[in-house]
């Protein structure tokens, strides 16, 4: 495996895990750019931190990685609509306290992230033979 490749696991790891962790210890700030139209907001945020923090530690094992990378794949599909509802809803932009124009540009944050995760369920000595 490369090194580029390795650093952006664990970071990436690290990263999903912080966060995760983020969303029980400051659940309010994800519950601002929940979608009025979702059920359960704090249920949710609970949920997706839970999967953070399991897929996140996941890309730590190589075992587990292809797994953990697929699962954080379906993970950032599934919150793209809160980082919508931010970039349309002022409250939400207040509570962030971003303007709509840096909620706009996090948004192809995301297809980075989902590529990244992509990256990592591959296994490089498979594209080498």
């Amino acid at each position: 495996m490369g090194l580029f490749k390795k650093i952006t696991i664990y970071f990436m790891g690290s990263a999903y895990i912080y966060v995760g962790i983020r969303h029980f210890i400051d659940p309010d700030f994800f519950l601002a750019i929940m979608p009025d139209y979702l059920p359960y907001h704090l249920e949710a945020v609970y949920i997706s931190g839970v999967f953070e923090i399991l897929l996140g530690g996941m890309l730590f094992f190589k075992k587990l990685r292809r797994l953990g990378a697929w699962g954080l794949i379906a993970l950032l599909i599934a919150v793209f609509p809160a980082n919508i509802y931010l970039v349309q809803n002022e409250a939400a932009q207040q509570a962030l306290n971003i303007s709509q124009t840096m909620a706009l540009i996090r948004l192809p944050f995301q297809a980075l992230f989902i590529g990244l995760a992509f990256w990592h369920t591959t296994d490089e000595s498979v594209l080498k033979s």
